[in-house]
């Protein structure tokens, strides 16, 4: 929604709650990409009621993001949506860096060695988000496309959305997750500062006439500009350069698949290499931008519309849908009345931190990619280059960007001791069902909370969570445990420890 629309407005008023007012949807999403489809599915698989809408007037086909790391295959897992993308996506787990036609640096990307069975992809963000769609549609949810949210007022019991084609819905809870220029966001008055971080960067999709290998993505270094290549399934390459001497001001996409077929040449030194048909073109700036806060009232933020950054390392789609993760088992918990509002702070405690630190890394990566300066071309072809070579440091590469080591220990949820702490990711273990059949921990959790211990472990999670909890048993030796819904540690212990963090985490 353009900020300029008229008759846009937010109002928060602590009134009575109206038990006569109907809800039409327990949580009201707005936005149907990726982030807004793994919300709505996971609050359905914790059997909340959903609506979904867009303002678009129906899916997106182009490509965008184009990179599932590991811990995003682990979130679709869980969502039970990733069937069948594995098989579609491209093997492309290299990238090569040259320097004219000399390769100066190979990092190779790959299960850093922690116990995951989802791969990372090379798979467009659109097969994504039609195979989330899919699984959404299974569970009795499709978007409401062409239909955008222009007003909004909330009280004490809920959310009435005004939207663009004149109705009016009322839900009990509002989720914004329509990307950067987010409407919920501003109607909620959420301030979204940040700075801008480079000029232009050209994006085609394209195939080309050319020898380079598709098993792994090209990059080049050039004092004009970085550029690179990135096979993508059906044949096509992903072209990202970095070019602040195209000024023109707003070029259509033929313009920029001209400037890009005359760049390409002469960047990558590769006379042969041709520029053929393109299926989609762009040009955009990179910003860095993070919300002032996660949550207002009953309105909650997620994915691009809390935080922005530079597409380098992939991090955009898998920090969004990490999100959504996140937030869903918690709204579900209260929505349900199984917890206290308090619970949804720890939404913001636990996911904010991790944003601000993805901004940092993403935001260093893009300076260096686009370092012009002598001094700066000089620390990134000479010394940089020649760093990540190190094997340790490629694995170390591997681990920060496939999100796996991500950790709420030192959120309010989280805790100390001995590993796995309170907070820390849960492999996907494998598992037994109390009839003996065989298992794996995540596949098992798809909108439940698991109980790794004895029986009366079990039926102290299961008096607090309700069906909404599984009862396991680890094939290898482990202590008794609480597993949240997002694969993370909520505690470990039998029956009186889980009584306890649950009566405190959900009070």
């Amino acid at each position: 929604m353009d900020s300029a629309a008229p008759r846009v407005y937010f109002v928060y008023e602590t009134v009575p709650f109206i038990n006569e007012v109907a809800m039409d949807a327990d949580v009201l999403v707005v936005g149907a990409g990726p982030v807004g489809l793994a919300l709505a599915i996971a609050l359905r698989q914790h059997g909340v009621s959903v609506r979904v809408i867009d303002r678009a007037p129906g899916p997106a086909t182009t490509s965008r993001a184009n990179f599932v790391h590991a811990r995003g295959s682990e979130v679709l897992d869980r969502l039970d949506a990733l069937s069948g993308l594995p098989e579609e996506s491209v093997r492309a787990m290299t990238i090569t860096t040259y320097a004219g036609e000399r390769p100066v640096m190979r990092i190779r990307f790959g299960d850093p060695g922690l116990d995951t069975a989802a791969p990372p992809m090379v798979i467009s963000q659109a097969r994504v988000e039609a195979r989330l769609r899919d699984r959404l549609a299974e569970l009795g949810v499709r978007p409401e496309w062409g239909c955008g949210l222009v007003a909004a007022e909330q009280d004490a019991g809920g959310v009435t959305a005004v939207l663009s084609d004149g109705r009016s819905l009322r839900a009990g809870w509002l989720a914004g997750c329509d990307g950067s220029g987010s409407t919920v966001r501003k109607l909620a008055g959420i301030g979204f500062p940040g700075v801008k971080l480079s000029e232009r960067f050209l994006l085609v999709d394209a195939t080309l006439d050319t020898t380079l290998d598709r098993s792994g993505t090209s990059g080049w270094v050039h004092p004009q500009g970085m550029l690179g290549a990135m096979p993508m399934p059906g044949g096509q390459w992903r072209l990202l350069a970095y070019d602040p001497a195209f000024t023109e001001d707003k070029p259509g996409e033929e313009r920029i698949v001209e400037r890009m077929a005359r760049i390409l040449p002469e960047r990558t030194g590769l006379s042969g290499i041709r520029l053929l048909d393109a299926s989609w073109a762009s040009l955009f700036r990179v910003h860095r931008r993070l919300a002032d806060a996660y949550r207002r009232g009953r309105v909650l933020l997620a994915g691009d519309a809390a935080h922005v950054h530079a597409p380098f390392g992939g991090q955009g789609m898998l920090t969004g849908i990490g999100d959504a993760e996140n937030l869903a088992w918690k709204l579900a918990l209260v929505v349900q009345g199984r917890a206290g509002e308090r619970l949804l702070d720890t939404y913001e405690a636990e996911r904010r931190p991790l944003a601000t630190q993805v901004l940092r890394g993403s935001t260093a990566t893009t300076k260096v990619n686009i370092a012009s300066g002598p001094v700066g071309r000089f620390l990134r072809d000479r010394v940089i280059v020649r760093v990540m070579n190190v094997a340790w440091v490629q694995r170390r590469v591997t681990y920060t960007t496939s999100q796996l080591w991500v950790s709420y220990r030192r959120g309010p949820l989280g805790g100390g001791g001995r590993r796995p702490r309170p907070g820390d990711r849960v492999p996907d273990l494998a598992c037994e069902r109390p009839d003996g059949t065989s298992t794996r921990l995540h596949a098992e959790l798809r909108g439940r909370w698991a109980v790794l211990g004895g029986h009366d472990a079990f039926q102290a999670a299961h008096r607090r969570l309700g069906g909404h909890v599984v009862h396991l048993r680890p094939v290898r030796a482990l202590p008794a445990m609480l597993v949240r819904p997002d694969a993370h540690l909520a505690c470990k212990g039998g029956p009186a420890e889980i009584t306890g963090w649950l009566d405190g985490a959900l009070a």
